[in-house]
């Protein structure tokens, strides 16, 4: 049995924002990872609406409190899909090569503290956009976009020796992710499309290798 504590960091779709199970895909993976017999402890740490820009001065400090050294700590980062929102008026809130630049930065220090994997930001529902905050303030997502950082975000995990789980690509194929979108808002998705991101999660090697010496 693996014993882990795992901070996800990230954004409105690390939270599981639409999941009315209030579980999204941390949670179902966890739950699943009990299922089989490990212990583990999960820290949701999404913010909705975070960007890289933001997540850059808060994830260490948050994390360190959580995964003290005594314990067996582990690192998901799942963040992206908010730089590449156009705000309506303003313009794109965080342009690719400082978005580039500031996963470097936050990938390049978890990688040197502990073990860290990092998914890719997911597609978007296009002819959903733009997305209308309460107060008026609209994003518009442009799958575009997203498609050039995650290339990018691909590349630099590469160069760092960081596993990458392109979700951009699976979930841009899979019909049952856009059904999902649909259901929710055309940015988040309802449990079930949180499940299409566990379940991936939960069959890649890398994130199998820290529970195989036990499966």
């Amino acid at each position: 049995m693996a014993t882990l504590r795992i901070c996800f960091v990230g954004d409105s779709i690390t939270v599981g924002s639409g999941d009315v199970g209030f579980l999204g895909w941390p949670g179902q993976v966890c739950v699943a990872e009990t299922r089989r017999g490990h212990d583990v402890t999960l820290y949701n740490m999404g913010v909705r609406g975070d960007t890289s820009e933001m997540i850059a001065p808060r994830w260490r400090s948050e994390c360190a409190v959580r995964l003290p050294d005594h314990v067996n700590g582990r690192l998901v980062f799942s963040f992206g899909v908010n730089d590449t929102a156009e705000e309506l008026g303003v313009g794109v809130r965080v342009p690719e090569a400082q978005s580039i630049a500031n996963a470097r930065d936050i990938l390049g220090a978890a990688r040197e503290w502990l073990p860290t994997l990092m998914l890719g930001p997911i597609p978007t529902v296009d002819d959903m956009q733009p997305y209308v905050f309460p107060n008026g303030i609209a994003y518009h997502f442009d799958t575009a976009r997203t498609a050039s950082l995650n290339a990018g975000y691909a590349e630099l995990c590469d160069e760092l020796g960081i596993p990458y789980l392109d979700l951009y690509e699976s979930l841009s194929a899979n019909p049952d992710w856009d059904r999902h979108q649909r259901a929710c808002d055309g940015v988040h998705a309802v449990g079930e499309g949180y499940a299409l991101i566990a379940e991936q999660l939960a069959g890649w090697p890398a994130w199998r290798s820290w529970f195989e010496d036990t499966d």
